[in-house]
């Protein structure tokens, strides 16, 4: 069921919806590249991956898995070149040394060929069991935003969540359910990567939204599912990420201003 969503006023806001999932198959795409920022997540890339595969042939007749192998120093990249060693389905593309998520993303959407582009966390806490009711809500928009209806994590970390938020929405007028849920669906225009300035932090997620609603595109929120972190450790509380999201942000809200 759809409700209607109230923004903050913004020269570059487009109105979105908010959709709960939905049971419907989707209209299979013409293709579809699925990318996984992954930092030592050797104990969780085989399963990511796995997931992917089991549920992307009723999302498109086309696709690809891509393992964004940001400078782990784990086993990490041996696994998932093991992975696409024995299935061309699967690719990685590695750098050899760790950027940061913000630079992860970019590199999966520079990388990515299909006609959708889809990017989930390699953590292994969503499933693509979710894809399909996001594919379906698509419809005429350029991009749909996951919101996980029970986030499993601790306190702080949803704390920390809802003040990056507040701040997002002050400096760059524009207000989502879940900014920084690691599942999201964009068609390829809708990303315009050469523009993008965000670093190593988080940022990068506002300014996906924020060019996008800047190039005319709208949007929709799906509820996904999300499950608590199984193996390995979570990074992305750490002072450092902190400390770059909020300079990224900064230098995004003053371009975007100059623009």
């Amino acid at each position: 069921m759809a409700v209607g969503h109230t923004f903050a006023p913004s020269p570059f806001l487009s109105w979105g919806t908010d959709l709960q999932q939905t049971p419907d198959a989707p209209s299979p795409w013409a293709s579809i590249s699925v990318f996984f920022p992954c930092h030592n997540e050797a104990e969780n890339v085989e399963q990511v991956v796995g997931n992917a595969l089991e549920h992307l042939p009723g999302v498109a007749d086309d696709f690809e898995v891509i393992i964004v192998n940001d400078g782990s120093t784990d086993e990490t990249a041996a696994i998932a070149g093991a992975i696409a060693e024995d299935d061309p389905r699967v690719r990685v593309v590695s750098h050899p040394t760790n950027l940061g998520y913000g630079r992860a993303l970019r590199t999966g959407f520079e990388s990515a060929t299909g006609d959708l582009i889809f990017c989930a966390d390699g953590d292994g806490q969503f499933s693509l069991e979710d894809l399909p009711a996001v594919v379906n809500a698509l419809d005429d928009h350029g991009f749909v935003l996951g919101y996980r209806i029970n986030r499993a994590d601790p306190f702080y970390r949803r704390l920390n969540a809802w003040l990056w938020g507040l701040s997002v929405r002050i400096l760059l007028g524009f207000r989502v359910r879940d900014l920084d849920c690691g599942f999201k669906l964009y068609r390829r225009d809708a990303v315009p990567v050469e523009e993008f300035i965000s670093g190593r932090g988080a940022a990068i997620s506002a300014e996906l939204i924020a060019r996008a609603l800047r190039g005319g595109h709208s949007f929709t929120q799906v509820g996904v599912t999300h499950y608590p972190r199984q193996a390995g450790v979570q990074s992305g509380n750490s002072p450092r990420v902190i400390v770059n999201s909020f300079l990224d942000i900064i230098q995004l809200w003053r371009g975007l201003r100059s623009s």
